[in-house]
């Protein structure tokens, strides 16, 4: 049975967010840069939520604060990028130092009822503890990476900062009202080894947006000059394979002399410099491009014009378990796959990719080159995957899920529900249902992957320019107990000492906006 998205036509319906206050910390990358984290903002704005942002500066996105499309985005300084075990302990705890800050001037000018922690790094716990504790918030996980794992893949090794990484998660787990995981694979982990209650886990894959990712005419000029041209997308780094995929480029042009190819690899990462030597050294320069990180306008052009597209993520046990935001990219615009076998990623792409031997460069070399050769093939699994996008990933499919984890970490507060007509992103949201649609991946007599509805209780789903700000006094947002003179003492000296800590960080005059 096809799944339809819950954002159908012109649907009015109560805003179930009005009255509720969003606070989303992200460490990782800038916003609106990162698409997720963007796309969930703006859904949630979409559907009445007031919406405030703290991430990092970046490049293109240097502004401390700027309001768009009604969300609040505050940026902080990120001036060390992880290089290394201390490294990352270093830019850790500076992004910790400012985001805590940065969370008490937002409560001071807008409020907020939840904290929505988006890792990497698991340590922004302790600032959702904190006002969980002090001040009574809600505290939501959207769990993209396993960190533990992550370490893994980075360093090769489980020692005592492998441990961290293991107990920094539990606790993320424990302090969460809710989590978000981006497949089944990071349910279970939730599940198995946060401890978390399953009706308190819900599956958000990052869908691809449609309107974004538009279908371009080629660009000619890309291929220089060669018939052929093989994409990628992607952070430049050890852990995501680019060695793999420099080796399987060596092995097509140099070894199987098909000097008729040529490769765009596009994005930027701390592995960026060093992948650009080994291009030198391996002879590659000519046939190769790395573009940096760019605008999705280039990014676009460089995907329509691929034959097609390739996913080099090493075979790990982190990304066995990680659905990458390039597969669904690559489907989106119907571009054929090359990658190797992972769960996840077979999951994803289905017939849409062929899989090559894990970490087989040379193996990945001839798959590129049998694919490139085979025009219908191409036609067919590009097909494939846009039609698979269309009708079962896309974002409108994952957004419902979102906004039932929401109605969960709400469900019993106080804060108020919707009662204005929807306003959408594109189109109408329906007020919430008594249940929700879930799919269920399921084989038929071909072997080939679809979707079944499983219809379920939303209660028991069981799967990821400054404009005039108001001041809010946070005492105001509280709902205070009225059962006793003891608990409401306790209630009043959190307040107290929140509201020290928001008065303390105001009154710092190096973040203050001139």
């Amino acid at each position: 049975m096809q799944t339809t998205p819950a954002s159908a036509g012109s649907v009015t319906a109560p805003q179930r967010g009005t009255g509720r206050k969003v606070l989303i910390i992200v460490q990782n990358l800038p916003v609106p840069f990162d698409r997720r984290v963007w796309q969930e903002a703006s859904e949630l704005a979409a559907n009445g939520y007031q919406v405030a942002v703290i991430c990092p500066i970046g490049r293109g996105h240097a502004a401390r604060y700027e309001c768009i499309d009604a969300i609040h985005i505050y940026r902080h300084p990120l001036p060390l990028e992880g290089n290394g075990t201390w490294g990352y302990l270093l830019e850790y705890s500076s992004s910790l130092f400012w985001e805590f800050r940065l969370a008490c001037k937002v409560l001071r000018r807008h409020g907020f009822d939840v904290i929505h922690a988006c890792n990497p790094p698991d340590n922004i716990f302790l600032i959702g503890g904190f006002f969980k504790l002090f001040a009574r918030k809600r505290f939501l996980f959207d769990h993209h990476d396993i960190n533990p794992e992550l370490y893994e893949a980075k360093f090769g090794r489980r020692d005592f900062f492998y441990r961290i990484m293991l107990l920094w998660e539990r606790l993320t787990f424990r302090v969460a009202d809710v989590s978000i995981a981006t497949n089944e694979s990071y349910r279970r982990i939730a599940i198995e080894r946060g401890r978390m209650a399953p009706d308190k886990v819900f599956v958000v894959r990052s869908g691809p947006s449609l309107e974004r990712l538009r279908i371009l005419d080629p660009d000619p000029r890309r291929r220089k000059g060669r018939r052929f041209l093989v994409g990628y997308v992607g952070v430049m780094g050890q852990q995501e394979g680019i060695p793999y995929l420099v080796e399987a480029a060596h092995h097509v042009v140099h070894t199987l002399r098909r000097t008729d190819v040529q490769f765009a690899l596009v994005g930027g990462g701390p592995a960026l410099e060093e992948m650009r030597k080994m291009v030198r050294e391996r002879g590659l320069a000519d046939y190769i491009d790395f573009t940096g990180r760019v605008s999705d306008q280039t990014l676009l052009e460089v995907l329509n014009t691929a034959d097609l597209c390739v996913n080099s993520d090493e075979v790990n046990p982190m990304n066995d378990k990680s659905t990458m935001n390039k597969i669904m990219e690559y489907m989106a615009l119907g571009k054929p796959i090359v990658q190797f076998e992972l769960a996840e990623g077979r999951y994803s792409a289905g017939e849409a990719s062929v899989y090559a031997k894990p970490n087989d460069a040379l193996d990945m070399a001839r798959h590129i080159v049998a694919l490139l050769d085979d025009p219908a093939k191409r036609e067919a699994m590009g097909r494939f995957g846009r039609k698979r996008v269309e009708t079962e990933l896309a974002w409108p499919y994952e957004a419902p899920r979102l906004l039932a984890a929401y109605d969960e970490v709400f469900r019993g507060s106080k804060s108020a529900t919707a009662t204005t007509p929807a306003r959408s992103r594109g189109s109408a949201r329906a007020e919430r249902p008594d249940a929700v649609a879930e799919e269920i991946p399921q084989q038929d007599e071909t072997g080939g992957t679809h979707l079944r509805k499983n219809v379920i209780p939303t209660g028991a789903h069981h799967k990821s320019h400054e404009r005039g700000v108001e001041q809010h006094s946070d005492a105001s947002q509280q709902h205070k107990p009225q059962h006793g003179a003891a608990v409401t003492a306790v209630a009043a000296k959190r307040e107290s000492i929140v509201q020290q800590v928001v008065g303390h960080g105001a009154e710092r005059k190096s973040d203050r906006r001139g």
